[in-house]
């Protein structure tokens, strides 16, 4: 080798490792692929592209949009000269120019970022801009995240517009930067914050303290309220003073209200809240407010079976029972009479501010039908009406339009039983009475349809007292004793022990209706109209009268003698009597005969 070809060789040699220590130094070794992101130098706007020169040998151009504002705003996002971060797609498209993208670039540059918050269990800043099924979609400073529907906060949200193109903090649950997913979640930043706040909350919580917060759901037996990280519970009794049905009638989901704390156990946790303690209770003074026979006007709030609630002022109301509510209309539901939200006057009957009940009477606003009646038709008076019910005890019968008279099973008739004597009557019929009493406070009338006549067993039994002999006839043989009639239609009963004084002879069946005999009346039962009689008390008094005329047992004549002397002598009067009247006829007949 010569000495100049060797020295034209180490020319060569020189001349390539110049060139490509300037191209380094131009590009940097590595930067200078496609897919990566690199410098670039802003050297125009033109238009709607910005023309930005990364060291190839041509430039590229980036729409404007990618850079924040398109080419309608007055106020260009860069300027000639600006050096920015630029992702080269490839060194030169179809009419040479590179392909470059700002947008691209921050992604990638975003992906960098949330890869290290990520991994670091760090929240991130994004932005809510679009909706998509199932959720939302998160700007992530250029990386498209997604948001779950449940992730977007503690409890369900019916409007998220509020949140849109918000910028606010987000929590990674997972990301793919292969595949480009990322999934976010704002749910648990709330809940790590909540976590916070409760914690504090708890500390200085106390009864009796006032705190804000927003009604968090609704239920029938009152509202949970969140109260910056824990919940509490408003009872529908302590939501205000008056009566509620249901919560909703005042809150609604979503509503700011100011609560005391009533009850707070710190070991579970436990908060109660109320309402209505924050304003005075319309109870204090009520005795003073609402006396004793007072006259006031209120609202029908709410009917029940036994009665109706009156609203006198919000947060006190009485209650009306239904025998309270009218002086005539009586089992009948108190929807009949009254109905709600119907203005009312009503009467002051009893007042407990202890027990927060006051009695109210609407009857007693009116006049009282039955003090009227009592009036016009004192005890005594007789009536007529008409048959508006029969019962089993009775007939109810029509006064005045709503009153109405009771006659007694046993005011109904003098002879008949009454359950014989009530079937001589049907509903409508047009009946007499007598009015035996009537009793304002128990609101009866007693009425008697026998009383308009005498009692026959009073006359008939006015000639009759105790120990008179009488002769009764026979009604009816029972195992008791007997049944029968004195004077023709007096009752009377003869017990089986009184049938004789001998024990042997005490038997019913030795007598059959129809049968005449002769007793001693023992009692006379002028409630009952009814007689008692006694043959053994007979027999005996008639004992005594023949010992008393025909001697006694002491003499010498026995119990025999005695008594067969009195009834020879009973029978010769009979036969003095036959022969009286034998000759009494014969005398008639001669007399007839002349």
């Amino acid at each position: 080798m010569t000495t100049e070809s060797a020295t034209s060789k180490d020319d060569a040699a020189m001349s390539d490792e110049n060139f490509a220590a300037m191209l380094e130094e131009t590009f940097g070794e590595g930067e200078l692929s496609e897919g990566s992101v690199v410098k670039g130098t802003v050297i125009g706007v033109e238009g709607d592209s910005v023309v930005v020169d990364v060291g190839l040998k041509s430039e590229g151009r980036i729409p404007l949009r990618e850079f924040g504002r398109g080419e309608d705003d007055n106020d260009t996002p860069v300027i000639v000269g600006d050096i920015v971060d630029i992702y080269l797609e490839r060194m030169e498209d179809q009419n040479g120019e590179a392909m470059l993208s700002r947008e691209k670039a921050r992604r990638e540059e975003a992906w960098t970022m949330l890869e290290k918050a990520f991994n670091g269990t760090e929240r991130v800043n994004g932005t809510i801009f679009g909706r998509v099924k199932g959720g939302f979609t998160v700007d992530l400073s250029g990386a498209i995240a997604f948001l779950p529907g449940s992730q977007v906060d503690v409890r369900p949200v019916r409007d998220v517009n509020p949140l849109m193109g918000m910028p606010q903090p987000f929590q990674i649950l997972k990301m793919d930067r292969r595949r480009g997913n990322i999934v976010v979640s704002r749910r648990a930043v709330l809940e790590e914050s909540r976590a916070e706040q409760r914690a504090e909350l708890l500390d200085g919580m106390k009864e009796g303290q006032v705190i804000e917060g927003v009604v968090k759901n609704l239920t029938d037996y009152g509202a949970f309220v969140d109260l910056g990280g824990v919940d509490g519970l408003l009872h529908v009794t302590d939501v205000a003073w008056r009566r509620i049905n249901h919560p909703s009638e005042v809150l609604n989901v979503g509503q700011s209200v100011k609560v005391q704390v009533i009850r707070f156990n710190s070991e579970t946790q436990r908060i109660s809240l109320g309402m209505k303690q924050l304003e005075t209770d319309p109870w204090d003074g009520a005795e003073a407010k609402y006396p004793l026979d007072g006259r006031f006007t209120g609202r029908v709030s709410n009917i029940t079976d036994y009665g109706a609630f009156v609203e006198l002022e919000p947060g006190v109301e009485g209650l009306v029972h239904v025998s309270e509510m009218s002086w005539t209309k009586k089992n009948v539901h108190p929807g009949k009479i009254i109905s709600t939200s119907q203005e009312v006057e009503v009467m002051v009957l009893d007042v407990d501010p202890q027990k927060r009940r006051i009695s109210l009477g609407i009857k007693q606003t009116q006049e009282n039908p039955w003090t009227d009646f009592m009036d016009r038709y004192p005890v005594g008076t007789e009536v007529e009406g008409e048959v508006r019910n029969i019962t089993e005890f009775g007939l109810f019968v029509g006064l005045l339009e709503e009153i109405d008279g009771m006659v007694h099973l046993s005011d109904i008739s003098w002879e008949k039983q009454g359950e014989e004597a009530i079937n001589d009557y049907k509903k409508g019929d047009i009946v007499k009475a007598k009015i035996l009493d009537i009793d304002i406070e128990k609101e009866r009338i007693s009425l008697g349809i026998k009383q308009l006549t005498s009692d026959p067993f009073e006359s008939a039994a006015s000639d009759l007292k105790k120990g008179d002999t009488v002769t009764c006839t026979v009604a009816e043989v029972t195992e008791s004793g007997l049944e029968v009639t004195v004077s023709g239609d007096v009752p009377g009963f003869i017990r089986r022990s009184d049938l004789s004084r001998e024990r042997s002879e005490q038997r019913s069946d030795r007598f059959a209706v129809g049968d005449r005999i002769d007793a001693l009346i023992t009692n006379v039962d002028k409630r009952d109209r009814k007689l008692s009689l006694s043959i053994k008390q007979h027999e005996a008094v008639e004992e005594r009268k023949a010992m008393a005329d025909y001697g006694s047992s002491d003499s010498g004549a026995s119990l025999g003698d005695i008594l067969g002397a009195a009834i020879r002598k009973a029978e010769g009067d009979e036969d003095t009597q036959d022969k009286e009247d034998k000759s009494g006829n014969t005398k008639d007949n001669e007399d007839e005969a002349s």
